[in-house]
C-alpha cells in the first residue's frame, strides 16, 4: 500500500473516481476537487459547497455533488469547471442506463435526472424522511434509504419499488451494482448486504465497530468496502465472506473508493491522503 497526500489537515478527501486513467477526489471541507494524477487542484469558490460524491463522466473528467449549496458540479477533461442548480442537498451520483446523470436529493426524498444539456427532472421516492444516500445503476437505478432502512429501485421513468431491510436501524449508505447482484453496506449494523434482481436480500456480518461506509462491486461477484470506524478496507468474495482486511492507519477515516482498471483500489482518507492498495496486496 502507498499513500499520496492530496490536501492539508482538515480538508477531508471524501469521494473518489477514475476517469480515463485520471484519479479524482473531492475535498468536502475545503470546497475543492483534486485531479490527483495530474496534481491539479480546482477551487470551487466556497468551502460551504461541500463537494462529496464524484463519478466519472463518459467523456472524461467528473461530475460531483455539492451537498452544501445545492449544485451538481462538473470538471471536464480540459479542466473547465461548471455547475447546475439541483435543490435538495444532492449527495449520491451515478451515470444511469440512459447515459443521463442521476443523483439523490437527501433533504427532499427525491431522485434527480440531469441531461448533458443541464435539464433537471425530479422524481419522488414515495417515502418521507428516508434520506436517500448513495445510488448505482444496472438497467435501473438502485439507492439506499439511510433513514428509511430500505433499498430503493427506480426505473428511468420514475417508478419506484422499495425493499425493507431485515435488520432494523441498519442505516444503509454505500451501494454498488455488481455482475449478478447489487451490494450495499449498513453503517449502523456493521453489515454488508446484497440484493438480487428479484428483491432477495442477504446480509453479512463485518467486524464489530467497523461502520462500513462505501462499497464498490467487483467483476468476480465480490466487493471492496471501506470500514470507516476501524480505519481499514475489506475485501469480500461472492459468497459474502471477508477474504482480506487492509489497515489504513489510525484516525484515517476512509470514505469513498474506486477500483482502477489494473485491479488496484484508491481510497479517500479524511486525514488528507489517498491510499492506493495495489493489485495482489
Amino acid at each position: 500500500m502507498s499513500l499520496q497526500e492530496v490536501s492539508g489537515p482538515g480538508e477531508g478527501p471524501y469521494g473518489v473516481a477514475i476517469a480515463d486513467g485520471d484519479v479524482w477526489t473531492t475535498l468536502v471541507h475545503a470546497g475543492a476537487v483534486v485531479q490527483v494524477s495530474a496534481g491539479v487542484r480546482y477551487e470551487l469558490g466556497s468551502a460551504e459547497s461541500r463537494p462529496m460524491v464524484i463519478t466519472a463522466a463518459t467523456d472524461g473528467g467528473g461530475w460531483f455533488t455539492r451537498n452544501g449549496d445545492d449544485q451538481v458540479g462538473r470538471i471536464d477533461a480540459s479542466g473547465n469547471v461548471s455547475q447546475i442548480a439541483v435543490a435538495g442537498a444532492p449527495y449520491g451520483i451515478c451515470v444511469g442506463p440512459d447515459n443521463a446523470l442521476w443523483c439523490t436529493l437527501m433533504s427532499t426524498d427525491q431522485i434527480a435526472r440531469i441531461t448533458g444539456s443541464g435539464e433537471v427532472t425530479v422524481f419522488p421516492i414515495g417515502v418521507d424522511g428516508a434520506f436517500p444516500a448513495m445510488i448505482t445503476a444496472t438497467d435501473e437505478l438502485w439507492f439506499t434509504l439511510n433513514q428509511g432502512n430500505a433499498i430503493g429501485r427506480m426505473t428511468t421513468a420514475g417508478e419506484v419499488t422499495t425493499y425493507r431491510l431485515p435488520t432494523e436501524g441498519a442505516g444503509p449508505v454505500g451501494i454498488s451494482a455488481g455482475p449478478s447482484a447489487v451490494w450495499f453496506v449498513e453503517i449502523m449494523a456493521d453489515q454488508a448486504g446484497r440484493i438480487t434482481a428479484d428483491g432477495k436480500i442477504s446480509e453479512f456480518a463485518l467486524p464489530a465497530g467497523s461502520k462500513p461506509h462505501a462499497v464498490v462491486a467487483t467483476a468476480d461477484g465480490g466487493c471492496w468496502i471501506t470500514l470507516w470506524g476501524s480505519g481499514s478496507l475489506a475485501r469480500l468474495d461472492a459468497s459474502g465472506a471477508v477474504v482480506s482486511v487492509h489497515p489504513l492507519g489510525e484516525e484515517s477515516e476512509p470514505h469513498g473508493l474506486a477500483v482502477d482498471s489494473d485491479g488496484s483500489v484508491w481510497v479517500a482518507l479524511e486525514n488528507g491522503s489517498l491510499a492506493h492498495i495495489h493489485a495482489g496486496e
